[in-house]
């Protein structure tokens, strides 16, 4: 398991901003949280730190943390949202991108992918991509399924549209040479601790959760 990558997947630094739905706010980490959690895990070399919902706290409060301790992230953005108040504008995505972070795609409007139509389909896992490679003047490889929501149809789509990496919120160990690599999330409950006791036991994600992947490829 020496080779497993801990990927962490965060929603939110601070306090949500006006407008953030129920559902996204509830998952955000306090600023101070944030800083000791990432001071944790900043000295080993297998865990990767991504950013869902491109809210402004990207650039605001992440991004400066990440600086600062000589780390890395990939942020993942609707394209629907980009410009609108509390989420990252298109000089933001400038300022990731020339800080050394990478920019990847949650979708067009932040929806559950399993069980759109071809069409909706075709505008989170494309056109979204289209978009925010247009804004960011650079290839989108990365794509994030909202929700952690996939199937082999989504997944078929993605193949398709040529994204070189897909993440998930399956939990456990990710291979990092894998197309389809699982995600951990953390919560406004987690706390460094319990964020260092999941990367020093690669992820621990049990027989239930991989038997849960496998469905959701083949369903």
């Amino acid at each position: 398991m020496k080779d497993r990558l801990i990927i962490l997947s965060f929603h939110g630094i601070g306090e949500p901003a006006r407008g953030i739905a129920p559902d996204e706010s509830e998952p955000w980490v306090r600023e101070h949280r944030f800083r000791e959690m990432l001071d944790a895990v900043r000295a080993v070399s297998m865990v990767k730190l991504t950013f869902d919902g491109g809210h402004a706290s990207d650039v605001e409060v992440a991004l400066p943390a990440l600086v600062s301790r000589g780390l890395r992230g990939e942020f993942f953005v609707c394209a629907n949202r980009i410009g609108q108040e509390g989420y990252l504008s298109r000089s933001d995505l400038q300022v990731l991108r020339d800080s050394g972070m990478e920019i990847g795609t949650l979708g067009m409007r932040h929806l559950a992918w399993h069980g759109l139509g071809d069409e909706a389909l075709r505008e989170e896992t494309v056109t979204a991509k289209d978009m925010i490679e247009d804004q960011l003047g650079a290839m989108v490889t990365a794509a994030a399924c909202p929700f952690g929501s996939y199937d082999r149809r989504v997944l078929a789509s993605l193949r398709a549209a040529g994204y070189m990496r897909v993440y998930t919120a399956d939990g456990g160990p990710a291979d990092p040479r894998a197309w389809l690599q699982p995600r951990n999330t953390v919560g406004t409950k987690d706390t460094a601790s319990s964020v260092a006791g999941l990367v020093a036991r690669r992820g621990g994600a049990g027989p239930w959760r991989a038997i849960t992947s496998t469905i959701r490829r083949w369903r």
